[in-house]
């Protein structure tokens, strides 16, 4: 997360996408939730937020989609909701009860993650907004109490609240361990036009089965540089139900298969779709190719280090 005071009422946070190279479902908790283990790691996609102190206790929420697709090309409704569903403005009403502070904020929202994607656009965004009003109301919390506020709004947010650019997650999310990538990954992230709830994902998911070292030796092989076992190790127990309730996924799996990529998965809930390429040269011929054929968002992203 990268910040920028404006003057002493505002800041401005670019804040990264994420990719889950690693994501078991390991069982459903008694609220409903589930617990999970994730490798997770972030990406030099961007989301900006402007914040600005409002003398009301309003949270205005703006939002300006700057990587929209063309009309033709939409299957399913983009715009991202500025009410009190966004996760930004929940973010801001948590910390507005938590602290017993009513003052308002304004938020301009630049958005360049796509939305139903599995990217943690919408969590990378709650975080910012955690972050950046702390800051601003001058509440004093540490990065621990705002993860543990991160942890019930969603299991992806805490994450975006850590110093490091890659971890493993645990719990809803708030257990943290970072890992050391120390190499720049290249990938190819592909999110076709029609997107996936992530609620109605995990509705259809079951826990999943794995061994209890796959995760470890999986950030070990990414810290040491070993990328050949890496599709062995890679794993997602959202994309099964994810492939039932979307096509275009299976369309993106069978594209990739056909790739020499290191490796490729769904990321997150969906329906975003990502191969690790060998370097950035195939990286860029991969997604042009994709360009001409498959209508979406395409990125070549590397991994932040």
């Amino acid at each position: 997360m990268l910040f920028s005071y404006s003057n002493s009422r505002s800041i401005t946070v670019h804040t990264p996408a994420k990719l889950n190279l690693f994501l078991s479902i390991d069982h459903k908790r008694s609220d409903g939730f589930h617990d999970i283990t994730s490798l997770m790691l972030s990406v030099g996609i961007y989301d900006t937020l402007v914040f600005t102190e409002e003398p009301s206790s309003e949270v205005e929420l703006r939002v300006v989609e700057a990587n929209s697709l063309q009309p033709q090309q939409l299957t399913v409704q983009e715009s991202t909701p500025t009410g009190e569903e966004n996760l930004v403005v929940r973010a801001i009403r948590l910390l507005q009860v938590k602290s017993g502070k009513q003052q308002g904020i304004r938020i301009q929202l630049t958005k360049r993650i796509p939305s139903q994607a599995g990217l943690g656009g919408g969590s990378s965004d709650a975080a910012a907004a955690l972050f950046a009003v702390n800051k601003l109301w001058q509440l004093g919390l540490s990065l621990h109490e705002l993860r543990e506020l991160a942890a019930e709004l969603g299991s992806d947010i805490p994450f975006f609240l850590t110093e490091s650019t890659s971890a493993i997650c645990r719990g809803r999310g708030e257990l943290i361990k970072p890992v050391s990538i120390p190499h720049c990954l290249h990938f190819v992230v592909v999110r076709p036009c029609s997107g996936l709830s992530t609620a109605d994902v995990y509705r259809h998911c079951r826990v999943g089965s794995h061994s209890e070292n796959q995760v470890a030796q999986l950030a070990g092989d990414l810290a040491s540089g070993q990328f050949h076992s890496l599709s062995s190790l890679m794993l997602n127990d959202l994309q099964a139900p994810a492939e039932t309730l979307n096509s275009d996924i299976l369309i993106l799996k069978d594209y990739f298969s056909k790739q020499s990529v290191l490796g490729h998965m769904m990321s997150g809930s969906g329906t975003a779709y990502f191969g690790i390429c060998q370097n950035r040269a195939q990286a860029s011929q991969i997604a042009a190719r994709l360009r001409s054929t498959i209508k979406g968002h395409i990125f070549v992203v590397q991994n932040r280090l």
